[in-house]
């Protein structure tokens, strides 16, 4: 994935909230547009672990997070914390976009 342009950012931001006025109904938005197009699962490394990306949720207190696996453990990590594999997985660009927004 390209480095994406403050203007292309702003532009995935608008296409995110559009519909959303409070902040809470922007996060929600967000999480809905970082679901529906991350490509999960992914592999990435967590403090020099392998894990599997399995899902991403919305918790409250926590916000977006990355539900990451690896055998039987199961962690949630912050969205923005997540070590992205270079590559990135398909649909990366929507973390940047949330990235610019996120208060």
């Amino acid at each position: 994935m390209a480095e994406l342009s403050g203007a292309e950012l702003d532009a995935l931001v608008e296409q995110a909230v559009v519909d959303a006025y409070a902040e809470y109904e922007q996060l929600t938005a967000f999480h809905v547009v970082i679901e529906d197009n991350l490509a999960v699962p992914s592999q990435t490394t967590v403090l020099g672990v392998e894990v599997t990306v399995t899902k991403v949720d919305l918790l409250p207190g926590s916000g977006i997070v990355a539900i990451c696996a690896r055998e039987e453990y199961r962690e949630a990590i912050g969205i923005l914390n997540l070590p992205l594999p270079i590559p990135p997985p398909a649909g990366a660009e929507w973390i940047e976009a949330y990235r610019r927004w996120a208060p």
